[in-house]
């Protein structure tokens, strides 16, 4: 199955000086992201590799990741656009030689097979990670919760319970 944004590139390109790719999601790349993230819109995304080889068919990749998405606020529940902005550290790893090592320090290692890397989809994926889970409009204050300041209607016994 193709990934929404698909931007293979052959690991042979990836010279001694390393290379510097950069990836920018067209209009349907973007909407079809947009059912991926699970969010109302993916405006704009823009994400930019610096890759350089490494020992045993490994690359080593940093970036730069640029987003305009539109996301629902999780106090006023209104749909508000945002910017991503994200820097991220990245391992592109041939496919099985994964690191069983949980060290949350780490890069995160991207599995690829053959000799085919797909920064469309390493892009995809640093967007997910860079998106805000609790989304909130930057104006959004939270409701007062009903009877608020209002005494709790055994708070009466709770006191007769205090003097005895």
């Amino acid at each position: 199955m193709t990934p929404e944004l698909h931007r293979p590139i052959r690991t042979d390109r990836i010279g001694s000086d390393g290379l510097t790719v950069e990836v920018e999601a067209t209009d349907a790349e973007c909407t079809a992201l947009t059912a991926r993230m699970h969010i109302p819109a993916v405006r704009r995304l823009r994400c930019r590799f610096q890759l350089t080889r490494e020992p045993n068919d490994r690359f080593a990749a940093s970036g730069w990741l640029v987003a305009t998405v539109v996301q629902t606020c999780v106090v006023s529940l209104e749909d508000f656009e945002s910017e991503v902005e994200e820097a991220f550290q990245i391992r592109f790893v041939p496919e099985g030689t994964e690191s069983e090592d949980p060290d949350p320090d780490a890069d995160d290692e991207v599995p690829y097979a053959g000799s085919v890397i797909d920064l469309g989809d390493a892009a995809a994926e640093q967007l997910g990670l860079a998106l805000d889970p609790y989304p909130r409009r930057p104006d959004a204050e939270l409701p007062e919760a009903e009877g608020e300041g209002q005494p709790h209607p055994f708070a009466a016994l709770a006191a007769l319970r205090r003097k005895s």
